[in-house]
């Protein structure tokens, strides 16, 4: 495989990392040493699950509700370990929430979401789909070998809820199947609780939540004999009504849950949402060079967790990774090949190359970067940078590009700043007003000119001829 050769001779790796990504374990429990489970549902559970992984392959599904039209970092884990469950020879289902996005989980929220309309939700179901579907595909491409895996991956099977509760009849599900949901039990989930003891309390739409999710659970397992179910530890109370639900409905069946660790960051905010700014999986809302850097600036702290957490590396790498870390840490090694295998999951090789180029670009003062890059990858990258159409004039001025490009309120800025060395073209500082811009110096091949004052405010400059 083209993609994997790729991999395997990174001039970036160390020498412990040779990009060998074993299959995951039959016992998926196994995984605890990578410290991937927050609990296992029932108690008693363990034993019962490992025979279960180990005698044959299972059908173990999460869920994934439209909320918005992209998953984000926080969603990440979850996907990982579907991946992991694929990996170890498991069938992995997602469940897209056609029906449930309409209601709205309430756990882990303090108010209500607003209702979704239906071209709204639709729209999110299929860019859901699409991203899952493009993350399993650059797994299956970049990051299993299948040189030393002979098994084919089992490919992913995605459901939507909305299938199963188009037809059902109101009535009918509730005398045949909220008889078996008690009161109790619901009221004590602390989703329930927290919400209840909220000044805006808890509507009864978002109530039922937990029925429905439950209720899918039980169709799965009739349909697609699925016995267990992943979730975020938020997920816990819905997990523990689904367990419910199938042990008076189908008594002779077993069903087990696994609850995956809410990823916090230092100061306690969920991963990638801290200050209200999701990093999301779409690359039209963030950028593969934004998904790169976020990666690549974790603290040291948190990079040896996230490692085991959101890379297949096996553990024994990993520690004589961070060994290396330790004796140069400013050379980011860890950070580098965690944003690397990120990156080349969401994004695949493509979106990989992309991210290194302009960061070599912008960090290391490698202008090529910026021009291998065509105009939608500089809009993209430089998310919410103004964009400017400038016709091509000869002996145009600096100043003049400057003016036009609208960097400055006033002309007398315009020299005051380039003068002190506030302006950049392409990163590179510019400080003579009069210099004549100049094809293959200021205008990058591909048409382009990045224009930059201070550190953050840029300018995309597309030469008109």
């Amino acid at each position: 495989m083209l993609t994997l050769r790729f991999r395997l001779l990174r001039p970036l790796r160390s020498s412990c990392c040779n990009f060998k990504r074993n299959y995951t374990h039959k016992n998926l429990l196994e995984l605890s040493e990578r410290g991937f489970f927050q609990s296992i549902f029932p108690d008693t559970a363990a034993p019962k699950l490992k025979e279960l992984f180990e005698r044959s392959a299972q059908s173990i599904y999460a869920g994934f509700d439209p909320t918005a039209d992209s998953l984000h970092v926080g969603n990440l884990l979850v996907i990982m370990g579907l991946l992991h469950c694929q990996r170890a020879g498991h069938k992995p289902i997602a469940l897209v929430g056609g029906a449930t996005g309409l209601i709205g989980d309430p756990s882990g929220r303090k108010t209500e979401r607003n209702q979704l309309g239906e071209s709204v939700l639709d729209a999110n179901l299929q860019a859901i789909e699409r991203q899952l579907r493009k993350v399993f595909k650059n797994h299956e491409d970049c990051l299993w070998d299948t040189r030393k895996n002979s098994s084919a991956l089992a490919p992913l099977t995605i459901v939507n809820n909305a299938e199963w509760y188009a037809n059902l009849n109101l009535i009918d599900f509730v005398a045949n199947m909220g008889r078996h949901f008690r009161m109790g039990s619901m009221l004590s989930r602390s989703s329930v609780q927290s919400r209840l003891e909220s000044e805006e309390g808890m509507s009864f739409t978002e109530f039922t939540y937990q029925i429905f999710q439950a209720y899918d659970w039980l169709h799965l397992l009739r349909k697609h004999n699925c016995c267990v179910q992943m979730g975020g530890s938020d997920q816990m109370g819905n997990l523990m009504t689904g367990h419910e639900l199938i042990s008076r409905v189908e008594r002779d069946r077993e069903v087990f849950g696994m609850t995956l660790p809410i990823v916090t960051n230092e100061e306690g905010d969920k991963f990638g949402k801290s200050s209200g700014n999701a990093v999301w999986l779409d690359e039209n809302k963030t950028s593969p060079f934004a998904l790169y850097q976020f990666f690549l600036r974790m603290p040291d702290s948190e990079v040896e967790k996230l490692l085991k957490l959101f890379t297949f590396i096996p553990l024994p790498e990993v520690e004589q990774l961070m060994r290396e870390h330790a004796k140069e840490p400013e050379k980011r090694k860890a950070q580098t090949l965690l944003a690397e295998d990120v990156t080349l999951l969401v994004h695949g090789e493509h979106g990989l190359k992309q991210a290194e180029r302009v960061t070599n670009a912008l960090y290391k003062g490698n202008v090529d970067g910026l021009a291998e890059l065509n105009y939608a990858e500089i809009k993209q990258t430089f998310q919410g940078a103004a964009v400017v159409d400038i016709l091509t004039e000869p002996g145009m001025s600096i100043l003049q590009l400057a003016m036009k490009a609208k960097c400055f309120p006033t002309e007398t800025d315009a020299v005051r700043i380039i003068n002190a060395g506030g302006f950049y073209i392409n990163q590179k500082r510019v400080q003579n007003i009069a210099e004549v811009i100049t094809t293959g110096i200021h205008i990058l091949r591909n048409g382009v000119s990045l224009l930059r004052v201070g550190k953050r405010n840029f300018y995309i400059v597309r030469w008109q001829k």
